[in-house]
């Protein structure tokens, strides 16, 4: 309710006709595992929850090899799914699984992003991709082979959605070694053909989900493994800034990131259901831009059936509702909060929402019932 979703489930704007791909690495686990479930099962006890449709998933191991478990998976497999269901229920959903052996290095990883859009590209009108890597882990070459894939995606009409991290003003530690904080975006966000999509904290009405107010989603002073998480923010050191983001106060010579955002509190954040094989279902809360970022799928999947059409690269519309009058119908303007975090008891500092496009929250939270349709039209 908070969002302004329901009044466009009731009018039938609810995804029929359209597709969603997620990227997702195959488990490879057994099915005890304390983080591996049976996705079928744990969407039907969702389905039935929330008085959804059945879900249309189709889950293809092509990337993955021949070996990679069809329907074995793991909490982010099952959150980014839940997510997209939700708010696009009549939509399909197209796994395609990913061999975690094949991206454990900064080449490979740029070579299974290209891969895989152009894959994806073949399967659905939207993509949405819950993770990324610092920028400085990738090479000129390998980030412009990765923007390569994203123009044949931009020319196929499709719509690529990525969550903007969650490390607030810097990317995030231990990855490939990493030790020292750098401040950056990540990748794939930060390139100016994907829609980044950073995290807040949401407040509504618990009796009738009613929205009440937002900040920019921060953990502070709680610091998980040795770093307080934040929404992922800044500018860019590879792209400069887009045509759409020319002119837009608070923006500079770079690209900005992200440019929307969505409720990625580990409190209030979107509700999923998941359990391990053989083990209760339970009704949790999900946190991080990786719940706003399928979220934000779903929101595209609505406007393209609106539409009557895949809308491709949806940024310049974006930006364009959120410079006119209508901004502040269409959008929840965020206007508190930060991405400084903690590193280990040290202050790194970031970033504040305002008034406005920031690199926090970008725009902020959709209102979808006005939203929608002016993207769609």
């Amino acid at each position: 309710m908070a969002y302004g979703i329901a009044p466009l489930l009731d009018g039938g704007i609810d995804g029929r006709g359209q597709s969603v791909v997620l990227p997702e690495l195959a488990v490879t686990a057994p099915a005890s595992g304390p983080k591996v479930t049976d996705i079928r099962q744990d969407l039907a006890d969702f389905d039935s929850r929330f008085g959804l449709p059945p879900a249309q998933i189709q889950v293809i191991t092509s990337p993955a090899g021949s070996s990679a478990s069809q329907w074995l998976a793991g909490t982010e497999e099952v959150v980014d799914t839940e997510m997209v269901h939700a708010v696009a229920p009549d939509a399909a959903v197209r796994v395609l699984l990913e061999d975690p052996a094949d991206v454990s290095t900064p080449a490979q990883i740029a070579a299974a992003y290209g891969a895989f859009v152009r894959m994806a590209a073949g399967q659905g009108n939207v993509i949405s991709l819950s993770g990324g890597y610092g920028e400085h882990f990738f090479t000129s070459a390998q980030s412009a082979s990765i923007n390569a894939a994203l123009q044949y995606a931009a020319a196929q009409h499709v719509t690529f959605v990525a969550s903007s991290g969650d490390g607030g003003a810097i990317s995030d530690l231990g990855r490939f070694g990493s030790t020292t904080p750098v401040t950056e975006v990540s990748l794939p966000a930060s390139d100016p053909l994907v829609l980044a999509v950073g995290g807040t904290s949401l407040t509504a009405n618990p009796a009738t989900g009613a929205y009440i107010s937002e900040t920019a989603l921060n953990s502070l002073p709680t610091e998980i493994d040795g770093h307080s998480e934040a929404s992922g923010g800044g500018f860019s050191h590879l792209f400069a800034s887009p045509a759409y983001q020319q002119g837009v106060p608070g923006a500079g010579a770079m690209r900005g990131v992200p440019d929307v955002a969505g409720d990625g509190s580990a409190t209030t954040g979107l509700a999923f259901v998941f359990a391990t094989t053989g083990a209760a279902y339970t009704l949790q809360s999900e946190g991080g831009t990786s719940a706003a970022a399928p979220f934000w799928a779903g929101l595209i999947a609505l406007a393209d059936q609106d539409a009557g059409h895949a809308l491709g690269f949806v940024n310049p519309a974006i930006y364009q509702i959120a410079r006119s009058p209508l901004s502040h119908e269409a959008f929840h303007d965020i206007t508190t909060g930060n991405n400084t975090v903690t590193v280990n008891g040290a202050t790194i500092t970031g970033y504040h929402a305002g008034p406005g496009w920031d690199p926090v929250t970008g725009w902020g939270t959709p209102d979808a019932q006005v939203l929608i349709p002016l993207l769609a039209h």
